[in-house]
């Protein structure tokens, strides 16, 4: 399927950003004008560098007229909300922000390599997210307005795949339905005690003056992202940590430092530094109880038993599942859901790009491509969503192996490959309306890019 898609246009904003301050500058000018936004030399080189960097074909000017093209929606959706007077609040914006740069900073170790990276101050990162994230959000309100109504029905779906030709029908990739049954080892009491009694113990050295929150942060806490600033997390709203943190955070006076805090990730002790709207920005320390090793061991040898009872036909994965699982999934029979498509089939593909962003997945790959059907694995070691050390046994319910699609058994994925030609085709109505009716000019070196869309060019 075409990938050139306002969802992907969308993911741009922050490309420039990622590009290595090392290379070469370009003498800037400005390439188009979309209303009283512009598209500069600069931004189209920046995200073609990105590109090839990711591995990207074609030649040099199909990709950077593709580039263009998605800019020219960019700026056309912000002239929109404009026009349309809408607008996102600065505490959003602020939070928003500051959420990406503690993911940048996670990403590439630490604020000095972040900086070191981009060649600017975290105060000039700073600025330029801010403006990336505001029209981000804008554009999204306008997104939402062309997309959000765009369904597709059975009809419909069967009506797209008839009109594919047969020799045209794409391959499925193989797929997996697997489940699981996981042993999550207790955090002991004398573990929780112990860790909660050290984070008293620091409180007690700030409040007396033995030294500052911030120092304590950097020496002690176990958020490896926040400790490096101190412990300070940036103006945050409501919805982004955890509700027993916020109900104590938003409470807090300016200075007061709070009682220990438990959540699902440890235990916290959190410092209000500002409210600003909506918003707070405060400092935490946070110290988390380890499973002990020797749990650890008990549970790999309990699901070292139960394997063998399922091998041995002693009992079905879904009975074991139902009795000694301790995870949520044993529910639903241990099946792992793939939270992309919320179903249960999964590639080989998904399970890698997922196990980049959840705990959860991580190696899962690596186990599944070698299980047949119905064999179970060794346990497994993992780390649970909420960053604890756990076992788990997996088994391949079902292969689906690579194939040509057809309604009866991929009715889901053809159902996707539908709505993205219907938003394709709203998308590409809604551009050629307003297109008409705004300023667009080009830089003549682009007039002669094969375009995607109708731009109704004024030259």
């Amino acid at each position: 399927m075409n990938k050139h898609l306002i969802f992907i246009a969308l993911t741009l904003l922050s490309l420039p950003l990622l590009a290595q301050n090392r290379e070469p500058q370009v003498i800037d000018k400005v390439v188009a004008v979309v209303g009283k936004n512009i598209v500069l030399q600069s931004d189209i080189e920046n995200q073609y560098l990105q590109y090839r960097l990711n591995g990207m074909t074609g030649s040099a000017q199909a990709l950077r007229c593709q580039i263009l093209e998605d800019l020219l929606l960019q700026k056309l959706m912000l002239n929109q909300a404009e026009m349309d007077s809408i607008t996102v609040t600065d505490d959003r914006v602020e939070a928003s922000m500051n959420q990406k740069l503690r993911y940048f900073i996670t990403r590439m170790g630490s604020q000095d390599k972040l900086e070191a990276y981009f060649g600017k101050t975290i105060t000039e990162i700073k600025d330029e997210l801010r403006v990336a994230e505001k029209d981000r959000m804008l554009q999204e309100q306008v997104q939402a307005s062309i997309m959000d109504n765009v369904v597709v029905t059975p009809k419909e779906v069967r009506t797209f795949f008839r009109d594919i030709p047969t020799d045209s029908v794409p391959m499925v990739e193989p797929t997996y339905e697997i489940v699981q049954i996981v042993k999550r080892p207790p955090v002991s009491i004398d573990e929780k005690l112990e860790v909660k009694d050290r984070l008293y113990q620091i409180r007690k050295r700030i409040l007396d003056g033995e030294s500052s929150f911030s120092t304590m942060a950097v020496l002690y806490s176990e958020d490896p992202v926040s400790a490096r600033q101190g412990g300070e997390l940036g103006l945050t709203g409501k919805g982004v940590w955890a509700t027993e943190f916020e109900n104590v955070a938003f409470n807090l006076r300016d200075g007061e430092i709070s009682d220990v805090v438990e959540t699902e990730f440890g235990f916290h002790i959190i410092q209000l530094i500002e409210r600003k709207g909506e918003t707070i920005n405060c400092r935490h320390i946070l110290l988390t109880a380890k499973v002990p090793v020797e749990s650890l061991e008990k549970a790999q040898l309990q699901l070292d038993t139960v394997a063998q009872l399922i091998r041995k036909g002693d009992m079905t994965f879904e009975e074991a599942c139902k009795k000694y699982s301790d995870d949520d999934t044993k529910n639903n029979g241990g099946y792992l859901t793939n939270p992309m498509t919320g179903g249960n089939a999964l590639s080989l593909r998904d399970l890698q790009e997922l196990e980049s962003e959840f705990d959860e997945f991580k190696n899962l790959s690596f186990v599944i491509s070698r299980l047949g059907i119905d064999e179970v694995s060794d346990p497994v070691p993992m780390t649970t969503d909420e960053k604890k050390d756990a076992f788990r046994l997996v088994m391949v319910k079902k292969k689906t192996d690579a194939h040509r699609a057809n309604i009866k058994d991929d009715y889901s994925i053809i159902q996707g490959w539908a709505l993205n030609m219907k938003k394709r085709e709203a998308l590409a109505k809604w551009i050629s309306d307003k297109a008409a009716k705004a300023y667009i000019h080009l830089d003549d070196n682009f007039c002669k890019c094969n375009f995607l869309y109708d731009w109704s060019l004024q030259q």
